[in-house]
């Protein structure tokens, strides 16, 4: 069996060019230690030089610290020139309400791109290994990704900060415990991040918790399959948004005769081009409602025309006529205006479903129950509610008259119909028996509304 080396020299001059300027992305921890280690074994043979960055993310006080001199030590004694630079990551998260772990991916990639870029280095190489493409897939897996984003990391990719900057991964192929294995017997210093331990994190649960358990209980080698699907799925994943792009070039056949791996590939391709998140609701909305606008959350509609073309447009929030409006779901959020109502809707995913707060204003739903879609008009004599609690749906009109509201205010209050025309919220009143939440509900609408 190759040894951690013999891997990385096979594989390295296949993404790095001869003489390449390259920037070699070094955190302190064993594995970024290891890299930069055997790329300066390396460098003499094939030319490379190096330049080591830095980013101090401020998370673990004098422990970042002590990370940012080992590097800095590290790069003087062989004499390669670093560069660090520190950020309050924490702040950073906060201020723009991400997870810490997206504000410090946001914030390095950043980093990263700039130093390349102000170095004149074309070139980012960064220590993913095996272990965390295997993590990744069951991150991804777990958020509902397809075969693109199941494929995992490439060897060699682009930044997603500056297209014209690559990131190579030389390390891929190798397993943590063989970077462990050579980091003990090449004396490699490196520094322990021991929030690596804790199970805060999304990412170190399903390293200390769902593998282990996967491995004990179900397949032992789980981490070689998932590998091994990885290798399956990416040259499949490639073939889509080749014929994606075939067909954005030249549009034949017509787009509802394509096949519906290419239709989903062709609008996923277009939403990101055009700088929206093309989530699987989404794309599922626009394939299925040529010609329908659908709200997305950074304040623009976008549809799909006839033809396949997703078009994206500033968000004019209309003043409607008095008779109902078509709110489609395929966003996890988004916000309307009917009549005098303002009303923000958001769905999310829940293990368990919470329970319900009585809030003026606010009401929780079974989305599932719900449907795709929401119609929204003013009541009409003869509607029929069946109120949380009840056994059967009364008139609606009765339950005006229970709740003593005047008859001039009947035809002004709104009222909400799921995708089957059932009526599952009325301004006002009680919510629908057949459309609260359940211990079953695993998609929750929030909705919130006023009279502006």
């Amino acid at each position: 069996m190759s040894t951690l080396f013999e891997k990385v020299a096979l594989v390295a001059p296949r993404l790095l060019d001869r003489k390449a300027r390259l920037l070699v992305a070094v955190s302190g921890g064993i594995d970024s230690m290891v890299l930069l280690y055997v790329l300066q074994r390396l460098a003499a043979t094939h030319g490379w030089q190096l330049t080591v960055a830095h980013l101090n993310h401020k998370l673990r006080g004098r422990s970042s610290d002590a990370d940012e001199r080992l590097v800095e030590t590290v790069a003087r004694e062989s004499k390669l020139p670093v560069v660090v630079e520190r950020a309050d990551v924490r702040a950073m998260a906060q201020s723009g309400k991400q997870s810490l772990e997206m504000a410090a991916r946001q914030v390095r990639h950043a980093f990263l791109a700039a130093v390349a870029k102000e170095n004149g280095i074309g070139t980012i190489v960064t220590a993913h290994h095996a272990d965390d493409q295997v993590e990744l897939f069951f991150l991804r897996l777990l958020r509902g990704a397809g075969a693109d984003g199941l494929s995992g990391m490439e060897a060699l990719s682009t930044s997603p900060v500056d297209p014209s900057v690559k990131i190579a991964r030389p390390l891929l192929g190798v397993t943590r415990a063989e970077i462990e294995e050579y980091a003990r017997a090449e004396r490699v210093r490196w520094r322990k991040d021991a929030s690596n331990d804790s199970v805060d994190h999304v990412r170190n649960r399903v390293r200390h918790k769902l593998l282990p358990l996967i491995e004990r209980q179900f397949q032992p080698a789980v981490r070689e399959v998932v590998l091994r699907t990885i290798e399956l799925l990416e040259p499949e994943a490639d073939f889509s948004a080749a014929a994606a792009l075939q067909w954005l070039r030249e549009p034949n056949p017509p787009f509802d005769k394509l096949h519906v791996a290419i239709q989903r590939r062709v609008l996923q391709i277009q939403l990101i081009r055009q700088g929206i998140s093309p989530d699987f609701d989404l794309i599922e909305w626009m394939r299925a409602h040529a010609g329908k606008p659908c709200t997305i959350e950074s304040g623009k509609e976008a549809h799909r025309t006839i033809d396949g073309r997703v078009v994206v447009s500033a968000h004019a929030w209309p003043r409607f006529p008095d008779d109902a409006v078509e709110l489609a779901l395929a966003r996890k959020q988004g916000r309307v205006v009917f009549d005098t109502v303002e009303i923000h809707w958001r769905i999310r995913t829940v293990r368990n479903a919470p329970p319900v707060k009585q809030r003026r204003g606010v009401e929780s739903f079974d989305a599932d129950a719900i449907g795709d879609c929401v119609v929204l008009r003013h009541w009409r004599r003869g509607d029929r509610l069946q109120p949380i609690g009840m056994a059967a749906a009364v008139k609606i009109q009765d339950l005006f008259t229970n709740a003593k509201v005047p008859r001039v205010e009947r035809h002004q209050r709104l009222l909400a119909t799921s995708a089957g025309g059932d009526v599952f919220w009325v301004e006002g009143l009680r919510i629908s028996e057949r459309h609260k939440l359940r211990p079953q509900t695993r998609r929750v609408l929030e909705w919130r509304w006023r009279r502006v």
